[in-house]
């Protein structure tokens, strides 16, 4: 009787030792800087002053900027090994961004009111501006047996170009996003008949009614 022969299998190491550097595809990505806009850091945050305003944004001990070109901003962190410096460099290089963009062209959302019925008007607060408000409110009609009313930040711009449909406009991204939020959350979409207040270019899936 014969046996069959097994190959040795021969696995080859390397003394060489391999280098997995970590990085941050969106904090390193450079920040292009418009010539209207004044950047002045600081140990602790970076001012950014544009034609519509000025904001400041947080900046951990380390981060690191640097100015390859006049209107070119980059970030780095000093170790990008540690989970957390990488985490906050996409953050960061987010968040400047989005202060440059908002005080040269500012963000725009829009809302829509979807139902039968459902509509809204831009009217004056009888409250003024005491509770830090523009002096402006929407009343909506959403389907429910009162009109809800909703005061409108300082920092926001109200436009109504339709009665269903809503146009905020605003400086700052996430104060933007979150006033969007409260309005929507007075009617969020169903799923059956599709009604409800919609943020931007929402889609909701419509689901077959159960019959019994």
């Amino acid at each position: 009787m014969f046996r069959s022969s097994l190959g040795t299998a021969v696995r080859q190491f390397s003394s060489t030792a391999r280098t997995c550097a970590h990085t941050s595809h969106i904090g390193k990505a450079p920040i292009p800087i418009p010539p209207n806009v004044t950047l002045t850091p600081s140990a602790t945050s970076l001012a950014v002053k544009g034609p519509l305003g000025s904001t400041t944004v947080p900046l951990e001990s380390y981060m690191q900027l640097s100015f390859p070109q006049t209107n070119v901003l980059t970030i780095a962190v000093e170790n990008a090994e540690e989970k957390k410096q990488r985490s906050m460099w996409g953050l960061t290089r987010t968040l400047i961004s989005n202060a440059v963009i908002g005080m040269t062209e500012g963000f725009t959302v829009p809302v829509y009111l979807v139902g039968v019925g459902y509509r809204a008007a831009l009217e004056d607060d009888p409250r003024g501006t005491t509770d830090g408000g523009n002096g402006q409110r929407l009343a909506m009609k959403l389907g429910h047996s009162h009109t809800v009313y909703v005061p409108i930040p300082a920092y926001i711009k109200a436009e109504l170009p339709t009665a269903t449909k809503i146009v905020l406009s605003c400086t700052d991204k996430h104060l933007l996003g979150l006033f969007a939020a409260k309005i929507r959350k007075w009617r969020p979409p169903e799923p059956y008949k599709g009604k409800g207040v919609f943020v931007g270019n929402e889609q909701i899936r419509i689901k077959a009614v159960k019959k019994k």
